[in-house]
């Protein structure tokens, strides 16, 4: 027969005490290991709230300007909404957008989320002035707008030279007070749009309100601006004012001395610009596949 020889009292006792000091370092180990996942964690949230994702997308929602074919109803929408759910925008500008459909993105969106929306008029030649109303009945007015995921304050309309006859568009400012920020949202007219004087070109003065409108540190501003960037040659770089590119950089800028950036249209032109003086962390151009604009989102420190 095998004989086991019995542990002592103070054997056991001196294996009991190792055990638990092996089980407290093991707690120990446990909570360490916790604390520095929560403050991983928590850097990570207060990097995350430290920074801001601005989108501006022209949607060709105006079915009767030519967006017949470029998506549906719906479509548009479901993306617009997607630009804040899956690209993580927190604030889009909008152009070519009727007035039910920002409303109904705006309450997709959540109760926290606001918006602000400016029509688009029609001035006839004996200086009359009427809404642009969306072919749909229940769409609205046709204009463009402002879509935040907290409230707006401060809302602007920045007076703009405008075409005599024709098509006015506009320029829109708001305070985003949760990040800090101040937005302007643009529409320029592009060439021909005074059908009273096709020749005349209104973008210069455009630009320089809209750049004197977002003067400041803490702006994102831009928009469907109908402009190609002022590369050397380009016929149109005459009507860019000095700021832009220079004391403040565009989304897709690459360096200091840059004057280009993807092009953001279906006729391979670059037509849609975010311009800011903070500093840039991220800049995207996304085909939505339901316009014939590209959407543009920036994303910038802003603390």
């Amino acid at each position: 027969m095998l004989l086991i020889p019995t542990q002592s009292a103070s054997g056991w006792r001196r294996h009991r005490g190792l055990r638990l000091v092996v089980a407290a370092l093991a707690l120990l180990g446990l909570a360490s290991a916790v604390s520095v996942t929560q403050s991983v964690v928590s850097e990570r949230s207060v990097a995350a709230a430290r920074e801001v994702t601005v989108a501006t997308w022209n949607m060709c929602g105006v079915q009767q300007w030519g967006c017949a074919d470029t998506g549906s109803r719906s479509e548009k929408n479901r993306q617009l909404k997607r630009l804040a759910t899956r690209a993580g925008a927190r604030v889009i500008l909008v152009q070519e957008i009727c007035a039910a459909d920002l409303k109904a993105t705006r309450k997709a969106l959540g109760s926290s989320w606001r918006s602000s929306f400016k029509a688009y008029t029609w001035r006839d030649s004996n200086g009359r002035k009427s809404t642009v109303r969306c072919t749909a009945r229940d769409q609205g007015a046709a204009g463009f707008g402002i879509l935040s995921d907290s409230a707006l304050s401060e809302v602007t309309a920045v007076a703009s030279q405008q075409p005599t006859v024709g098509l006015q568009r506009g320029i829109l400012c708001a305070t985003v007070a949760a990040h800090r920020i101040r937005i302007c949202n643009a529409h320029l007219s592009p060439p021909g749009s005074d059908t009273a004087h096709p020749e005349w070109e209104f973008r210069d003065d455009q630009l320089k309100a809209l750049v004197g409108a977002a003067s400041g540190r803490r702006t994102v501003y831009g928009g469907d601006l109908n402009v190609d960037p002022p590369e050397d040659g380009s016929p149109s770089a005459w009507v860019w004012p000095a700021g832009p590119y220079s004391a403040y950089r565009e989304c897709d800028q690459s360096s200091a001395s840059s004057r280009s950036g993807r092009p953001t249209h279906s006729s391979g032109h670059k037509l849609d610009y975010l311009f800011t003086r903070l500093p840039r962390s991220g800049c995207d151009v996304r085909d939505t596949g339901a316009s014939d604009h590209r959407a543009l989102l920036i994303r910038v420190r802003t603390a």
